[in-house]
């Protein structure tokens, strides 16, 4: 069976030579469901795993813009359409100069999994464009996402494809997108998740993948007989998500002592406390300068290490909440000298593969993104239904929602452990359980 797992990642390598993410979200995924296979040969003689790692469309487009001097540009754009087997396409669209089909494949795909953990009726797709909002006035970012959106709503509506936003598109790009797709449809049916509460977005919305993050982190602990509070905990970022996971874990009673960002990162012993300094986060994201140093000018507890990451620190837990492949081998190496015993992740595949195995081979337990950063979609499938039904989730009402999600989430992947005898392996827990549930519908879809 292995020889035949390996089959699949080839022929994935044969096609897609040049997509190093994608090939190695597919490797991770396809080698923790092998005993899934095992009990399932009908799941390889129909066909079912060919289909499953290659999308269902891939839609590559033009996006003409002119800057405020008049002068013209062109970016490319992209929907990535990977799997619908669970229900309309869901995946955020990403603006970043790095953006192209292969990161947005690897993004996709991991969405399949991620999605039918949430157990909602919703496929996997992502998109984006090679576009780099920084730096660029409002005017700048509005006529880019209304040409985006010209081209992009074609093939996008509440029952097909419903985008959201992720890094560089947040409520404002959503809003200038969604106003463009409103113009040309002539529809206000909430294609776009992640707008403003004022365009019928969500309440609580801003925050859900940080404590979404964190309610996996602390079921995960729970697991082994402990808790949050009085842990010490290193993250990444301090944009949204990592604002999220700060917040909820200063409520939870945990020291969050690290954020980060391009520049280098901030270990502050005293914690990211409630307040001033978890508040001075999102001051750092509004100033559009994507740097995490001003926090050490205005926080004399802190000091800032320029260029170099926050894993180097002794920690209880570690949140990398930024990037993809953000730890890598020396990084782990660095945790397990420290004592690591957790790391949970907050951004999408924020380790690599090299790191992931040295982690487990030392007894590092880790809760996987797939399931861990589940809670932005599945809030994003609540603002889908809050729109269908035209009526308005409190605060309150999203968050209850969002943490029986998670609870429910962290459930499946410790009885996949139990089933397929994987031990705390949470990674293939997590891919086992998002598998099987992609797999039976698939399969009862025929060959399609």
């Amino acid at each position: 069976m292995g020889n035949l797992v390996q089959q699949y990642i080839d022929k994935a390598k044969a096609k897609d030579p040049n997509e190093p993410e994608f090939l190695q979200t597919v490797e991770e995924v396809l080698t923790s469901i092998e005993p899934v296979l095992e009990a399932h040969p009908e799941y390889i003689e129909s066909g079912l795993m060919d289909r499953l790692i290659e999308p269902e469309r891939i839609i590559q487009f033009r996006v003409p813009w002119t800057d405020d001097e008049g002068k013209p540009h062109v970016n490319r754009g992209w929907r990535v359409q990977f799997n619908s087997a669970l229900g309309p396409y869901k995946g955020g669209i990403r603006f970043q100069s790095n953006v192209y089909v292969g990161m947005l494949k690897f993004l996709a795909f991991e969405q399949i999994f991620k999605n039918s953990l949430t157990g909602l009726p919703i496929g996997g797709g992502k998109g984006g464009s090679d576009f780099d909002p920084a730096g660029k006035s409002d005017a700048e970012v509005m006529r880019f996402c209304q040409s985006f959106a010209t081209e992009l709503y074609k093939y996008v509506g509440p029952n097909q494809d419903d985008p959201a936003g992720d890094m560089g598109v947040g409520g404002r790009e959503i809003g200038y997108i969604m106003g463009q797709y409103k113009r040309i449809t002539n529809q206000y049916d909430g294609t776009f998740s992640g707008k403003g509460v004022e365009n019928g977005g969500l309440y609580g919305r801003t925050e859900a993948t940080g404590y979404g993050i964190v309610y996996y982190c602390r079921e995960m602990l729970k697991h082994f007989g402990e808790s949050l509070e009085g842990k010490t905990v290193a993250i990444s970022g301090f944009g949204n998500v990592s604002w999220g996971v700060t917040q909820k874990l200063n409520q939870l009673g945990a020291k969050v002592i690290t954020i980060s960002g391009p520049d280098g990162y901030i270990y502050d012993p005293d914690g990211v406390t409630a307040g001033e300094k978890e508040d001075y986060l999102l001051e750092l994201r509004a100033s559009g300068k994507n740097i995490c140093a001003p926090y050490a000018d205005k926080f004399p507890s802190a000091t800032f290490y320029p260029g170099k990451k926050p894993w180097e620190v002794k920690a209880d837990v570690y949140i990398p909440s930024a990037m993809q492949n953000d730890i890598h081998l020396e990084d782990a190496k660095n945790m397990v000298a420290n004592g690591a015993k957790y790391l949970c992740e907050g951004a999408n595949m924020p380790t690599t593969n090299e790191a992931i195995k040295y982690l487990q081979d030392n007894g590092v337990v880790i809760g996987p993104s797939k399931a861990a950063n589940a809670g932005g979609v599945a809030c994003s499938c609540l603002e889908m239904s809050q729109n269908a039904e035209h009526i308005v989730f409190s605060a309150e009402d999203v968050h209850a929602q969002l943490e029986n999600i998670m609870v429910n989430i962290f459930k499946q992947c410790e009885d996949a452990c139990a089933k397929y005898n994987l031990g705390d392996n949470f990674i293939a827990g997590a891919n086992i359980a998002g598998f099987e549930r992609v797999a039976k519908a698939m399969k009862w879809q025929g060959f399609v």
